[in-house]
C-alpha cells in the first residue's frame, strides 16, 4: 500500500509539476514588473493601481511581439543574442530553452516533425524520438539507404539526449502529437496520451 501511495504522489508531482513551474514564472514576471512600475505610478496618479503588472506584461510581451517582426527589431534581437551568447553561463541556459522553444513552436527545419518509434539500442527494446529532418549532405551521400535524424530525449529532461541517424524503413510513425510524446518523456511514462 505504501509503494502505491508513493507511485501516485511521484504521478501527481510529474503532472502537476509544468503547470506549477508555468505559474510560478508568469506570476513571477508580473510581479517584477508591477514592483517595478507601482512607485512610478503612486508619484504620478497618486495611489496604487491593482493588476498593473498584469496589464504591462501584456502590453510588454505584445510589443516585443511587434518589434520582433520588423527588420530594425530582428537586427536589435540578434544584437542582444550575440551579447548573451558570450557569457559561458547564460549561453548554455538561453541556447537549450531557445531550441526547445524553436522546437516546439516554429515550424521550420529544425523542428521535432512527428513522433516515431525505434528499435534502440537493440532489436525488441523500443524508444521515442522526434523525427527532425531527412539525411542530407555528406551521411546521406556515404550510406547505402536513405536515413532521417532522430532525436531521442532523455527523460526527464528532453532539451538533453542524442541525435540518431536511421534507416527510415526502420522507423516506425506515430499518431500522437510532438507534445504528447514529450509529455509522455517528461513523466517518464506515467502520461500516456489516450488511444482513439
Amino acid at each position: 500500500m505504501f509503494k502505491q501511495l508513493r507511485n501516485y504522489l511521484i504521478t501527481g508531482l510529474i503532472v502537476l509539476l509544468p503547470s506549477i513551474a508555468t505559474l510560478y514564472i508568469i506570476v513571477t514576471v508580473i510581479n517584477i514588473v508591477d514592483n517595478a512600475l507601482s512607485p512610478v505610478v503612486k508619484i504620478l496618479i497618486g495611489k496604487e493601481f491593482y493588476g498593473l503588472g498584469f496589464i504591462m506584461t501584456f502590453i510588454l510581451i505584445l510589443v516585443v511581439g511587434i518589434i520582433a517582426k520588423n527588420v530594425l527589431g530582428k537586427r536589435l534581437i540578434d544584437f542582444g543574442e550575440r551579447l548573451l551568447i558570450r557569457i559561458p553561463l547564460v549561453r548554455t541556459i538561453y541556447m537549450t530553452v531557445r531550441q526547445l522553444i524553436n522546437a516546439l513552436f516554429l515550424k521550420n527545419k529544425t523542428a521535432f516533425r512527428d513522433v516515431v518509434l525505434i528499435e534502440y539500442p537493440r532489436r525488441g527494446i523500443y524508444q521515442l524520438g522526434f523525427l527532425t529532418c531527412k539525411g542530407v549532405g555528406e551521411v546521406q551521400k556515404k550510406t547505402a539507404r536513405e536515413v532521417v535524424n532522430v532525436f531521442i530525449p532523455t527523460t526527464p529532461n528532453p532539451t538533453s539526449g542524442m541525435l540518431i541517424l536511421i534507416p527510415k524503413d526502420d522507423i516506425t510513425y506515430l499518431d500522437m502529437s510532438v507534445e504528447e510524446g514529450l509529455k509522455l518523456i517528461v513523466s517518464g511514462g506515467t502520461v500516456a496520451p489516450e488511444d482513439d
